[in-house]
């Protein structure tokens, strides 16, 4: 083996010597990429190859493969004359490129010469470069090599650590200051042959700074991160709930943030109605739904006041029947209390009555009858819940059915003043308050007036918006008849509920009655019937 690379050497610079002149007057970085081979380069190739078949560029003997074969005899005959070996004709131990940045690439470019190095050439050295670009693989071809140096490069990606395994004589290797990709290197094979301090800053090894640093950030950043995130998700949990999924929130539970973002800052425009320490507002929660939301400004509330309150709410809050308003919740902060409840676009019935409108009867019988239902359901299931029965406090919806929007927990209100109180809803949906000016202002004057009148001098009672007819008369007396009775606290045997609700029932149905296409026709003909009878 080694007699043949000799002669491919003798090769190499017989070849050379015919044009040596020429390369001298050029710069090997500059110009060796345009250089060409003399025009009896290619003869010499076949002549030599015709003598020893046995050379190892012989078997490469196509146009592209023999200008190869000429440049890589122009790197050999360079990197010998750098040697500076006297006997550099047979054999050059060393390619020391160190800190030679700008030629260094063109020769790793020359894969020819790397396949058929010399077996003379036992180190390389490539270090200090800047080499950029992956492992050159080719300098790995010159498997007698005993020292490899490529340190303080830029080399990156995967050290191809299968292909050192030929490289049996290999005893010292530097890949220090590198950019290789970070792999188990430590644990290989390879790496036993070596001392640590060849790959020092390479990216092979894992860097104890780098853990240090990445332990630090785990140290400190988590905790930080775990903190963070906790104290988002109790901010949440405490101010804007409303942004967290349903499964956890509280239900029925309202925080100021979340009022003050649904009322736009409590702005005027949506300030709807406002007495002495009550505001309501009409607000609009983050899913869409459109509420009502009656705020308490108040301070110096106690701690015990604020538990009832709450309680209070909890229980309103189960509420669900078609003539009472629907609370949705409530909020109990600091300085504010308020609750929440479905936003009705109607208005109330002091407000309905006293407009320029013409409430005919059965409107009037029909929110009486919602009320009767809704004050029925409130007793029945929910005894201990009071409510305040008024004209002002009961609310009507787009259709005119009534809504009872005031309660209050643990009423001490008998049951006598509850139905005295309804008695007075009841007069005051039918009589017009206004109709007599010789009675006092207040509840009682009221009542006192109706009973001066009822029921010889009925139509100057009743409100004369209403259109009434002979056949519903009888109807209003009876109705203002049941108003009395329910004012009449004298009365050893006042009724109870179930009472006045099958009264009311009955009077309902019965207008139903009297409305319909059937009653109206017979009660035609009756009249037809009447008038011949007289005629006669």
């Amino acid at each position: 083996m080694a007699p043949s690379i000799s002669a491919t050497i003798l090769v190499f610079f017989s070849i050379t010597s015919t044009f040596w002149p020429a390369i001298l007057s050029a710069s090997v970085v500059e110009d060796l990429a345009k250089l060409q081979p003399p025009p009896d380069f290619n003869s010499t190739i076949i002549t030599n190859c015709i003598k020893n078949p046995s050379l190892r560029y012989c078997n490469y003997s196509s146009p592209t493969g023999l200008h190869e074969i000429f440049k890589s005899t122009i790197v050999a005959a360079h990197l010998c004359n750098e040697s500076n070996n006297p006997n550099c004709v047979e054999s050059f131990p060393k390619i020391d490129l160190r800190s030679r940045p700008k030629i260094t690439p063109l020769y790793l470019s020359f894969t020819f010469f790397w396949k058929f190095c010399p077996l003379t050439i036992l180190s390389i050295d490539l270090s200090n470069n800047s080499i950029k670009g992956s492992f050159p693989v080719d300098i790995l071809q010159c498997t007698q090599i005993q020292a490899l140096d490529l340190s303080h490069n830029d080399l990156s990606g995967d050290v191809p650590i299968h292909l050192f395994s030929p490289l049996t004589n290999l005893t010292l290797l530097n890949l220090s200051y590198n950019h290789f990709s970070e792999g188990q290197i430590s644990e290989t094979e390879f790496f036993k042959r070596f001392n640590a301090s060849c790959f020092l800053h390479s990216g092979l090894l894992p860097d104890r700074n780098k853990f240090t640093i990445k332990a630090l950030i785990f140290l400190v950043c988590f905790p930080i991160s775990v903190i963070l995130m906790v104290g988002c998700f109790g901010w949440l949990c405490f101010w804007r709930p409303d942004f967290l999924p349903r499964v956890f929130r509280r239900k029925n539970k309202f925080t100021l943030p979340m009022l003050k973002a649904a009322t736009g800052g409590f702005s005027r425009k949506n300030l709807v109605g406002k007495s002495e320490g009550v505001d309501i507002y009409r607000g609009v929660l983050r899913d869409g739904t459109e509420v009502r939301i009656e705020i308490y400004w108040d301070d110096d509330i106690s701690r015990e006041i604020r538990q009832r309150f709450v309680e209070e709410c909890k229980v309103v809050a189960q509420l669900r029947h078609k003539n009472i308003v629907r609370v949705l919740g409530w909020c109990n902060s600091r300085k504010v209390r308020a609750i929440v409840t479905e936003w009705m676009e109607g208005k109330s019935v002091e407000i309905w009555l006293s407009s320029g409108s013409s409430p005919s009867w059965k409107q009037r019988l029909k929110i009486l009858m919602g009320v009767v239902k809704g004050v029925c359901y409130l007793q029945e299931e929910w005894p201990e819940v009071g409510y305040d029965l008024s004209t002002g406090s009961v609310l009507l919806s787009d259709d005119l059915e009534p809504l009872i929007s005031r309660f209050k927990v643990r009423d001490q209100s008998s049951s006598t003043r509850k139905i005295y109180n309804f008695g007075v809803f009841l007069l005051e949906l039918v009589v017009n308050r206004m109709s007599g000016d010789g009675f006092d202002s207040g509840e009682l004057g009221f009542i006192d007036h109706i009973r001066m009148h009822y029921p010889e001098n009925l139509r100057k009672l009743i409100d004369e918006r209403m259109k009434m007819t002979d056949n519903s008369i009888d109807q209003v007396k009876e109705v203002v008849g049941i108003g009395l009775m329910c004012t009449d606290q004298s009365n050893s045997h006042q009724l109870h509920m179930g009472q006045i609700s099958d009264m009311i029932i009955r009077a309902y149905e019965s207008w139903n009655v009297l409305e319909s296409p059937t009653h109206k026709r017979s009660h035609g003909d009756r009249g037809k019937g009447h008038k011949r009878i007289q005629s006669r």
